[in-house]
């Protein structure tokens, strides 16, 4: 389309040689509906900064995974959902309607709470995306491949087993294998959706440790329902919470430190020391 814009990094980042990388995420007064009056998120207003782990808690049903969404455009999957306000990307507005979404979602990686690798070798799921956008050479491939395992902290198990089935993995192996399929095209923002909560904990703690090894290069969001587990992986918390017939409120947000040792607001410290609901 004429005119659109084209999120490349030039776009969004400075021309700095020196620049930091990963992304800052802006949001500015977001509501979202889903066909109905009542919002299920209200006047959400914050900034994630660059390089750093933001997590986001909160009840069930509080707003955390819809905000996610909302940060890569998934929201706009879904039939009657209507957004106010704005989210940015450095300078870049991504609700912008000239914004081209494809190349946007290039910038901004997303995980599941369901490792969900393709049916395909292990090598062919971290290629995949590389493929896609044209990455066609075998040596590049290879090159990428490895370089994105080994930032997975996967290569190591898998490094003989490049043909195998993905879906042989098991489960926390086949969690990293998508992180690696999600950073092998360079994106500045990581988006991880409960990406622990199905896993046993030595692969969790597995995963908690490539979240703290992969913040020097990303801008990092996760939304987890384990008060430690934010405790232990994030830099800044965000507390959601809800209330009857209005959903994603943001009650209070900052440092991790400060927020779990010396919350604001009394619901805030009812729900990070079990006292909630």
């Amino acid at each position: 389309m004429a005119g659109e814009i084209d999120l490349k990094p030039r776009d969004l980042l400075p021309e700095a040689d020196d620049r930091e990388t990963g992304l800052e995420v802006t949001v500015k007064g977001l509501s979202l509906y889903y066909d109905r009056t009542l919002p299920a998120l209200s006047d959400i207003s914050l900034t994630v900064p660059r390089q750093k782990v933001t997590a986001f808690i909160g009840p069930s049903g509080c707003g955390k995974s819809t905000l996610l969404r909302c940060f890569n455009r998934m929201n706009d999957l879904i039939e009657n959902c209507r957004i106010e306000g704005s989210i940015w990307l450095d300078d870049v507005d991504i609700y912008h309607p000239l914004v081209d979404v494809a190349k946007m979602r290039q910038r901004v990686g997303m995980v599941f709470q369901k490792p969900n690798p393709f049916p395909m070798s292990v090598y062919d799921n971290v290629a995949y995306g590389l493929r896609i956008n044209g990455i066609r050479r075998k040596r590049e491939l290879d090159e990428i491949v490895e370089r994105s395992l080994r930032a997975a902290a996967l290569w190591d198990e898998v490094n003989d087993r490049l043909a195998d089935n993905a879906l042989e993995l098991s489960g926390g192996q086949q969690q990293r294998l998508v992180i690696a399929r999600a950073i092998a095209i360079e994106p500045e923002v990581l988006l991880l959706d409960e990406p622990a909560s199905a896993l046993d904990p030595i692969s969790t703690l597995k995963i908690e440790e490539l979240i703290y090894e992969l913040k020097d290069r990303y801008t990092i969001v996760i939304v987890t329902h384990n008060m430690q587990q934010a405790a232990r992986v994030s830099d800044f918390t965000a507390f959601f919470t809800l209330t009857e017939g209005r959903a994603g409120i943001l009650m209070e947000y900052g440092s991790t430190t400060e927020l779990f040792t010396n919350p604001k607001q009394q619901v805030t410290e009812d729900y990070i020391t079990g006292r909630f609901g």
